[in-house]
């Protein structure tokens, strides 16, 4: 018999505002729909990170809890998984700690765990907080819907790619994008959980570990998606459209 697809969720107690830890539910139970052995393995904060998971997850936490998974993060366990193309999904403040750096409570800089090209400083005017809708850059993703809830501004570099293109609300809040892509890294200010509400992203996450998946049943989550898809058309918030483009490279 297979092992299990082991599904890391790192540091649930203090990286899990807003449902995030629901994104290895919903990695974990749709490989146990289509018949594949899976397991969600919570990782606390006093616990090393197993450097054999299949998927890490992170998700969303205050600014102490954020310096909290930094320090605890900062021995390379991380890294090395990254390194080893292990996929990762990190959630607002999970992807602000991935980057290069960050700003804590008090406003300073501090650094990062550098496996994204962002940085991350003050969004300009109101919090961010409302329904976010992402059209993904990522062939068969399609449409992104989830909530966001924060007060930073992400500014990817040229190694990073945005997850996708805001149509409604804040995302980055800069240059009008949601996230960011880079090696097996994914990045989103999008709670809800981001996979409940987007099952194509889970999917795309999890063929990078099992390969081909073959089709489940997803009529639920779709009469969800529908409704949130109707609640941020009904909001009405940041309905401009732009298109990124890649920045330019040095010659």
């Amino acid at each position: 018999m297979a092992d299990p697809v082991r599904i890391a969720l790192v540091f649930p107690a203090v990286l899990g505002t807003y449902g995030d830890s629901g994104n290895a539910v919903v990695l974990t139970e749709r490989l146990r729909w289509r018949g594949i052995a899976a397991e969600a393995v919570p990782v606390e904060i006093d616990q090393p990170l197993p450097q054999q998971a299949d998927i890490y997850v992170l998700g969303g936490g205050e600014d102490s809890a954020q310096a909290l998974a930094v320090s605890k993060l900062a021995d390379g366990s991380l890294r090395r998984a990254a390194d080893r193309g292990a996929p990762m999904l990190a959630v607002c403040a999970g992807f602000q700690i991935l980057g290069e750096t960050w700003l804590d409570g008090h406003g300073d800089v501090s650094p990062g765990l550098g496996l994204i090209d962002c940085r991350t400083d003050r969004l300009e005017g109101p919090r961010a907080v409302g329904e976010l809708l992402v059209d993904a850059t990522r062939e068969g993703v399609g449409v992104l819907t989830g909530y966001e809830n924060h007060g930073g501004r992400t500014v990817l570099g040229p190694a990073a790619r945005p997850l996708g293109v805001v149509r409604s609300g804040v995302g980055n809040g800069a240059a009008t994008v949601d996230g960011a892509v880079q090696g097996s890294v994914v990045a989103t200010y999008l709670h809800g959980p981001a996979l409940a509400r987007n099952p194509a992203l889970a999917d795309h996450l999890l063929t990078q570990v099992v390969g081909s998946l073959t089709p489940v049943d997803d009529r639920e989550a779709a009469e969800l998606r529908e409704e949130r898809l109707r609640a941020a058309r009904s909001a009405g918030r940041g309905m401009r459209r732009r298109q990124w483009r890649p920045p330019a490279r040095d010659a």
